[in-house]
């Protein structure tokens, strides 16, 4: 969850822009007819490894959120243990959470507060898991709140899709945290397989279905899903940004105006992008859409075992 540059000026040519907000008027994408199959192997799991959180409203999350109900923004990352790798989804809060606060913009430092808890690096380590065993680092996208915890793995493969490494490498400024980190890690990957679940193009990471990236772009240039499927048959997408909270899949519901105004680099791409998703869910009723920042749903997850026996 971030927000770009803004000033009281623009703010206020937004604000006097508000009555004129129409919705999308697009048709809605078609539910896929065939789920996709996955034949993950034995020992595909998936845990969470929440790194802090800030506090907000639905008002400010989704359309028809109400400012009286009170949600838990978490940050964090995902980790995805398959027997050819360990991969770890985002990269969560690093311990110096208040100077990389300080690359968000003005108007995100006055209305959200965040609060460190333990970081990713620190829950791996008293896992038993060294940053060495880490397959890559694979970014949802590259906002200052998905890569602080970059700090901390230094020598691990990032992997973003090209758009997201030139959206880094560009002048963008919710993307100055990912420059100032430094670029030596990153990896940038196309992708080559075909449709998947309503999506054009598809990276099945592992050829067995359990790890397949399929590109979101909207929130970010680069930004993408990654649909996961267990050993045990769960089956999880994990959206990033495309939606704050579990209602703009299921509803689907976009960011309020103002919000997606801040945050998303193409609003339009990222309705597109959210509807697509939506329609993934239909064709899957069971697929569990887990946002980067929806702590309900990250409550949910199993918890990476951080400390050792």
């Amino acid at each position: 969850m971030t927000f770009h540059r803004t000033t009281p000026a623009a703010l206020m040519a937004v604000l006097s822009l508000a009555a004129c907000a129409a919705q999308p008027s697009e048709p809605a994408p078609p539910v896929p007819s065939t789920p996709v199959a996955a034949r993950p192997p034995e020992g595909v799991t998936l845990s969470a490894l929440p790194s802090g959180a800030t506090q907000s409203s639905a008002a400010m999350a989704f359309e028809g959120g109400s400012a009286r109900d009170k949600r838990t923004f978490v940050t964090g990352a995902i980790l995805v243990d398959h027997p050819r790798g360990k991969l770890l989804f985002d990269a969560g809060y690093g311990r110096h959470l208040a100077e990389h606060f300080q690359t968000a913009p003005a108007l995100m430092r006055v209305v959200v507060r965040p609060r460190l808890g333990m970081t990713v690096a620190d829950q791996l380590a008293r896992g038993g898991v060294r940053p060495s065993d880490l397959k890559a680092v694979v970014l949802t996208h590259a906002h200052w709140d998905h890569v602080s915890g970059l700090e901390h793995l230094k020598g691990v493969p990032v992997w973003v899709p090209k758009a997201e490494l030139d959206f880094i490498k560009g002048k963008d400024p919710s993307a100055e945290l990912a420059r100032r980190l430094g670029l030596s890690d990153y990896q940038s990957y196309d992708f080559p397989d075909g449709p998947y679940l309503g999506f054009p193009r598809s990276w099945d990471v592992f050829e067995d279905g359990s790890v397949v990236l399929a590109p979101t772009p909207g929130h970010t240039p680069g930004a993408i899903v990654a649909f996961i499927t267990t050993s045990t048959g769960k089956r999880y997408g994990l959206v990033g940004d495309t939606a704050w909270q579990s209602e703009g899949v299921e509803r689907p519901a976009q960011k309020p105006w103002l919000s997606r105004w801040l945050v998303d680099h193409d609003g339009p791409s990222t309705w597109s992008a959210l509807r697509k998703l939506h329609a993934a869910k239909a064709a899957i009723p069971d697929l569990i859409v887990v946002p980067a920042h929806d702590a309900r749903v990250w409550e949910t997850l199993p918890r990476f075992a951080s400390e050792t026996p």
